[in-house]
């Protein structure tokens, strides 16, 4: 929610009584952007959830045992936003947890896969070119998070938490 803070603080009991996590974001307009970026992001999300679940099941992997397997994946046990905290949140890309190199060859064969059974894989192909102008600028290893820094480059902005704001957001549950 955004708006005046001291409204936000002493109205609380009727905000949680109509809300499931009423949350105070900043001025006015700041809920409805941290909405739309919350509901972007968990779009943007499904389709590419859809996409690669469809080259999983073309290529003969039975629905019910895909979907245990991604669920299993590191990614898949854990919530997604977390993931970012650790590394784009904070620009920290050395050393990395998983290089970029070595993503982009999983990303690479997952696309030739795709490609075998006839999958299209927008979502992924978008994902590739950043990878590549990533690995153009030499940053095969790095983490394989780097590429959302060319986000931030074309957009204009900087993004950079301390370990300390990232845990003090974790805190906050």
């Amino acid at each position: 929610m955004g708006g005046d803070r001291a409204a936000f603080d002493r109205h609380g009991a009727v905000l949680d009584a109509i809300g499931d996590q009423v949350l105070y974001v900043g001025e006015i307009g700041a809920g409805n952007t941290a909405k739309l970026v919350h509901n972007c992001a968990s779009i943007t999300i499904r389709l590419a959830i859809a996409e690669v679940f469809t080259m999983g099941v073309k290529a003969g992997v039975e629905p019910a045992a895909l979907y245990h397997a991604i669920r299993q994946g590191a990614i898949g046990r854990s919530r997604t936003f977390d993931r970012v905290g650790d590394r784009y949140l904070q620009s920290a890309y050395e050393p990395p947890s998983f290089a970029l190199v070595l993503a982009n060859k999983d990303l690479r064969l997952a696309l030739e896969l795709a490609d075998q059974f006839d999958v299209p894989m927008r979502c992924a192909r978008v994902a590739q070119e950043d990878f590549l102008e990533a690995l153009d600028r030499g940053w095969g290893g790095r983490d394989s998070q780097s590429p959302l820094q060319l986000q931030n480059e074309r957009a204009g902005v900087e993004i950079e938490l301390t370990a300390q704001e990232v845990a003090d957001v974790f805190a906050r549950g």
